[in-house]
Order: C-alpha cells, then sequence, then structure tokens
C-alpha cells in the first residue's frame, strides 16, 4: 500500500525536498488563522439567544451552530486533506480562508435560519482542512531550535479566540446586532487571508496525506494512545467548561459583570498556560499533558466545594485556564511524535478528534446539566480528566526524550514517539515499512 509521497512536480515527477525560507511573520500569519477560525466557530455562543430571537426558532435550535461545525470539522478533515494533499499548502490555507469569509458574509445576510447553517457546514469543512494543515506547519516555517515556540505561537490563538475574538464579536452584537458581528469577522478573515497569501512562503507537499494513511495510523499503538488522551482530556474540559457561566452564576453566585471578568482572567491563564506548555511539550510530552490533566481534575473536582466562594472560584479558574492552555500543543505534539513519518496525517487525526470530542462534550455536559446540577457536571469533569492522569502515569515506557512508549495491554501494541527499538515486533517493522514508502 503506498502511503506517503515526496513532493512532485506537475507532471508527477518528485522533487528535492527544500525547505522553504523560515520566517516568524508566517507563524503569526498561521496563528491569526487560527484565531479567526476558532472565534468563527464560538461566536455565536454570545449571540445565541439574538439569533433565536432574530428567526423565530428555540434556543436548543439555535445551538446547531455550536454543535455542527465540531462534528462536521471531524468527518471531513481527513477527506479533504487527502483530497487536496498534492496542492501546495500556502494555496490550501488561503482556499480555506478564503471559505472561512464567504460563511461569515453569507450569515450576516442570510433572510433565512436554513442559511446560517449552511454558512455553519462552511465553517466546519474550513476547520477540518485549516486545522489539518497549520497546526503542523511550524517545523516547516523555523529553525529546528524554534519548532516549540513556534507551535505555541500557533497554539496561542485558541485561547486569544475566546479572550479576545468572542467578547469583541458579543460587543459588536450587542451594539449594533449580531448581523454586523459575522459582517466584521468576515472583513477580518479576508484580512488574514491577505496575511497568509503575503508572509506565508509557497509550501509544496512534502507528503501526500492519503486516506490510507490515516487507516495505517489507527492500527498503530501510538496513535490509538494520542486518540484516548485527547478524548479523554478534551471531554473532561468541554464537558465541564462549556456550562461554568451557569455554575459561576448558580453556584458562586456572581453577577454577569463579574462573570465576564472572571472568564477574562481563565483566558489570560490559558494564553500563559500555551506558551508554558510550548516551551516544555518536545522534550517531556508525558508530564506537560499529565500535569495539565491532573491540574483540570483538581480544578473541577475542587470547584462545587471552594468555588462557592469568589476567591476560591478564582483561584480554581486560573488553575484551570493555566492547565488547559497546555492541552492542545500537547496533544498535537503527542500526535506528531506517534507518526513522525507522517505529521500532516497526524494533524488530520488531531483535528478530528479534537474538534468531534467538543462536540461531543458540550452535547454530554448539557444532557447532564438538564437533570441534573452545574456542581455534578464539573464532578463528572474532574473524574474523566482523573482516567487521563491514570492512562499517562500507568503505560510504561519514557515519552519524554524520544524513547519508544508502549501502552501496554490497554492498546496491546507498541506505539512511537522516536526511533523504534530492536525488539519491536515484525508488525511494527512493517508498519514502519510502510509509511516510509514512496
Amino acid at each position: 500500500m503506498q502511503t506517503t509521497t515526496t513532493a512532485v512536480s506537475g507532471n508527477g515527477t518528485p522533487l528535492p525536498h527544500r525547505s522553504p525560507p523560515s520566517g516568524w511573520p508566517a507563524v503569526v500569519s498561521v496563528m491569526l488563522g487560527i484565531f479567526v477560525v476558532v472565534t468563527t466557530e464560538i461566536l455565536p455562543i454570545g449571540l445565541l439567544t439574538s439569533i433565536g430571537s432574530g428567526f423565530t426558532v428555540s434556543d436548543g435550535t439555535a445551538g446547531l451552530m455550536m454543535t455542527m461545525p465540531g462534528f462536521l470539522a471531524a468527518v471531513s478533515a481527513p477527506p479533504v486533506t487527502a483530497a487536496t494533499a498534492r496542492f501546495d499548502r500556502r494555496l490550501m490555507l488561503c482556499l480555506f480562508m478564503l471559505l472561512l469569509a464567504l460563511a461569515n458574509f453569507l450569515a450576516a445576510v442570510a433572510p433565512g435560519y436554513w442559511l446560517v447553517l449552511v454558512s455553519r457546514v462552511m465553517v466546519g469543512i474550513t476547520i477540518g482542512g485549516f486545522w489539518s494543515i497549520g497546526a503542523g506547519l511550524a517545523e516547516r516555517l523555523v529553525p529546528p531550535a524554534s519548532v516549540g515556540r513556534a507551535t505555541a505561537v500557533v497554539f496561542s490563538a485558541v485561547p486569544l479566540g475566546s479572550v479576545l475574538g468572542v467578547p469583541a464579536g458579543t460587543l459588536v452584537g450587542d451594539l449594533v446586532g449580531w448581523r454586523t458581528a459575522f459582517a466584521v469577522m468576515g472583513v477580518l478573515t479576508v484580512a488574514v487571508l491577505a496575511m497568509l497569501f503575503l508572509c506565508v512562503p509557497p509550501l509544496p507537499p512534502v507528503r501526500a496525506t492519503r486516506l490510507g494513511v490515516l487507516g495505517g495510523m489507527l492500527r498503530g499503538g501510538g496513535t490509538r494512545f494520542a486518540l484516548l488522551l485527547t478524548f479523554l482530556v478534551v471531554l473532561a474540559h468541554f464537558g465541564a467548561y462549556t456550562y461554568v457561566t451557569p455554575f459561576l452564576e448558580r453556584v458562586t453566585r456572581v453577577s454577569g459583570g463579574q462573570i465576564t471578568v472572571l472568564l477574562l482572567l481563565y483566558g489570560a491563564a490559558g494564553i500563559l498556560g500555551t506558551f508554558l506548555g510550548g516551551a516544555r511539550v518536545a522534550r517531556h510530552p508525558r508530564a506537560v499533558l499529565g500535569l495539565a490533566g491532573a491540574l483540570i481534575a483538581a480544578a473541577t473536582l475542587l470547584l462545587p466545594v471552594l468555588g462557592r466562594g469568589t476567591a476560591g472560584a478564582v483561584t480554581l479558574l486560573l488553575v484551570w485556564g493555566l492547565a488547559y492552555g497546555a492541552v492542545p500543543v500537547a496533544s498535537q505534539t503527542w500526535f506528531s511524535k506517534a507518526a513522525p513519518h507522517a505529521p500532516e496525517a497526524a494533524s488530520v487525526l488531531f483535528t478530528a478528534s479534537f474538534q468531534a470530542t467538543i462536540s461531543l462534550g458540550a452535547l454530554t455536559g448539557g444532557l447532564l446539566l438538564d437533570r441534573t446540577s452545574p456542581s455534578t457536571v464539573m464532578l463528572l469533569g474532574g473524574c474523566t480528566a482523573a482516567l487521563m492522569v491514570v492512562a499517562v502515569t500507568v503505560a510504561p515506557g519514557r515519552s519524554d526524550h524520544g524513547e519508544a512508549l508502549t501502552p501496554g495491554p490497554l492498546l496491546g501494541r507498541r506505539s512511537t514517539l522516536g526511533p523504534r527499538s530492536s525488539h519491536c515486533s515484525p508488525w511494527c517493522r512493517r508498519t514502519d515499512r510502510k509509511l516510509l514508502e514512496a
């Protein structure tokens, strides 16, 4: 089975691999691209009620704007990335930004709610494609010594979207209407498109990501272990954080203005956590992800007890934000180390698993909240995060310096966070040969 190829010219002739000119402007451009993607994805959170009333639909129906993009991103990421595998990666980033701009403008002028949902389909496709390509580009844009910092810069867009993008979009919506908020996002997306075109160098595909590659990776223990860890920690976070506002209202009993301040503090801690985690994750992936999961578990389990007072809630939200800020960059790094010969394919699986779990976490937390209480939602999130910590801790092997990590009987096969050991099974060696075939 042919799984990867080197860069090819238009007539199919293999081209020698050359690193494109490196530069931090290109890294910042990709970061801003992810920023507008994240902001567009979660913008309806602050505009849900006004959009629903504008189209005379229930809040539950309006909530489809939030659940659809994540699931669509998960479903579309593998086929979209595989279908565009032979195109220049800069070109694809620009095309996805164009699609996102059109989605925002369509939402701004939609005469019916069904067209808003069509725009959210376009957003989901953009998330799947842009994240899959952009999340793993840092190593092609900066020298090897700067890859960790560059990856942290790229993923800082996630907390920035929550801290700056959503509050700003909500403010615009409150002042001049939700349609204007989407129109402003469309204009910002066009500006980012221009920056990507000007700052990112041509990036011919180094390897063509085929669906067969993804299937082969899913049979590997390392990738399956990364999927398990990502599923548990993201499910824990979004199952709880999506409903942190009801908790602060009903349990901590703070006002709306205070909640805004608390969430801004959470987001600021998240930005710090992204850079702290990014600086250490390349050398210590197990430690970074395990510590992040442990802190999320501690914060969410303690919130129902200590979060009844404002001081306790602030402290635990800061811990929570600091911990979660390191999760996306740590998870992406774990996927990359599990499949070092197919970095873009690793990004595809990272994107698909992350987005699907975001939607599943929000859905699960919402169902639980309707039947129990915000405190129960927090406790469930904490228990789920604790399971991830157990999984990281009990897995034998040493991943912190690139040695092989054996997930043990839970997953059954050996994973790769570095070169294969001489004791690797024949199945592992055959898999590696397939991944290296051109």
